[in-house]
C-alpha cells in the first residue's frame, strides 16, 4: 500500500463511522444522549470539521478522506445542513441539534453520503482483490481510484 492509499485509508477510519452515525436516529439517541459514552455530537463535528476534513469545504479533501467529486458534493450538502441545525441549538447541546427542525435533513443527507462511501469502499476491496487474484501489486489496484 503507497503512502497516498495508506492516507485515505487512516482518514476514512474516522469520517465513514462519523457519516454513518449521522445517518443513524437510533444510534444518536442511544449513544450521544448517554453521557457515560465517549461519542457524541462534539466528536462527529471535530471528525467532520476539524480533524479528518472540512465539511464547509470538502474540496481539499478530494484523495485525503473523500474518494469521488460525489463524495465531496455531498459533504458539503452535510456541512451545510449541519451549520443550519446550528442555528437552531443556541446552547449547542446534543438534544437540542436531534429536536432541530432541520435535523432530519441531516439526517437524509448522510444516508445518502454514507451509501455512497461505503459502495466506494467496497468496490476499493473488489479491485484489490482482484489485482490480489491476477497476481498485481496492490498499489496498482489503489491508485486506480485517484486517477
Amino acid at each position: 500500500m503507497n503512502e497516498a492509499s495508506r492516507r485515505l485509508a487512516n482518514f476514512r477510519v474516522h469520517v465513514v463511522p462519523a457519516v454513518l452515525a449521522l445517518a443513524n436516529p437510533p444510534w444518536q439517541r442511544d449513544v450521544w444522549l448517554d453521557p457515560s459514552t465517549f461519542e457524541n455530537l462534539d466528536h462527529i463535528f471535530h471528525t467532520l470539521f476539524d480533524d479528518f476534513c472540512d465539511a464547509d469545504e470538502p474540496e481539499r479533501y478530494l484523495g485525503t478522506s473523500l474518494r469521488t467529486e460525489e463524495e465531496v458534493a455531498l459533504m458539503r450538502e452535510l456541512g451545510a445542513a449541519l451549520n443550519t441545525a446550528a442555528d437552531e441549538a443556541p446552547n449547542d447541546t446534543d438534544t437540542e441539534y436531534l429536536q432541530a427542525t432541520s435535523w432530519p435533513e441531516v439526517v437524509a443527507v448522510a444516508g445518502r453520503l454514507a451509501q455512497v462511501m461505503v459502495s466506494n469502499d467496497l468496490g476499493e476491496l473488489v479491485a484489490l482483490h482482484e489485482s490480489k487474484a491476477a497476481g498485481q501489486p496492490t498499489d496498482q489496484a489503489c491508485s486506480k481510484e485517484a486517477q
